[in-house]
């Protein structure tokens, strides 16, 4: 009875929006909002149904837009023609704004800013943290500001990456950014290559140790 309401509660909310949301995207949306233990139930439930309205509408436009949708052409950075990837995020990413928009003001209204960046750590598995780690590794004496700027570049990259379907996609989003981190390092006088190319010897070096 309750799993009813609850769905028929987010159906008559998402078709406001023109997205009927399925039972599986609703049960990915509890699980999720489920890990913040809220103890709200107003709270809970809008959150619930803000996320489930923003994977309907992200997989509905991913799949009625596939990458075939975009002609074939170059990428006009690297001179490389498109690949199928490539074009499926340019079709995804011209998605509406307030798709977004509506998702982010949902979250900010009825959670902490840390209990945002739990939710936005949900849709992209946590690459914030996992990439954050792994600069510290490689660049072991990151400094401070040197750390903030990277964080914010891969917070801009989780933020954009919640409005694409699959984690190729996602990832691809990341490597936009972490290009620009690279770079930023490079700009302050590291070499970005020959830092992971030590740090990938040093890795290789520490395994043959334990052979």
């Amino acid at each position: 009875m309750l799993l009813t309401l609850l769905l028929t509660t987010v159906n008559a909310f998402s078709q406001t929006k023109g997205v009927v949301v399925p039972e599986e995207i609703l049960a990915k949306a509890k699980e999720w909002v489920s890990a913040l233990n809220l103890t709200n139930a107003a709270n809970k439930s809008a959150v619930e149904n803000v996320i489930a309205v923003h994977l309907t509408a992200v997989r509905d436009w991913h799949n009625e837009h596939p990458s075939s949708t975009v002609p074939d052409g170059i990428n006009p950075v690297t001179g490389n023609k498109l690949s199928d990837l490539d074009k499926q995020i340019i079709a995804d990413s011209a998605m509406p704004s307030t798709v977004h928009q509506s998702l982010m003001n949902g979250l900010n209204q009825n959670l902490s800013p840390e209990q945002v960046e739990t939710i936005l750590d949900k849709y992209t598995i946590g690459k914030v943290d996992f990439t954050m780690k792994g600069y510290k590794a490689i660049v072991t004496d990151l400094t401070a500001d040197e750390e903030a700027k990277i964080l914010a570049f891969l917070k801009q990259a989780r933020e954009q990456a919640v409005d694409y379907k699959n984690m190729k996609q996602i990832s691809a989003i990341f490597e936009i950014y972490k290009t620009k981190s690279e770079q930023m390092l490079n700009n302050n006088g590291r070499s970005w290559r020959a830092l992971y190319s030590a740090y990938t010897k040093k890795i290789k070096e520490e395994k043959a140790k334990k052979q």
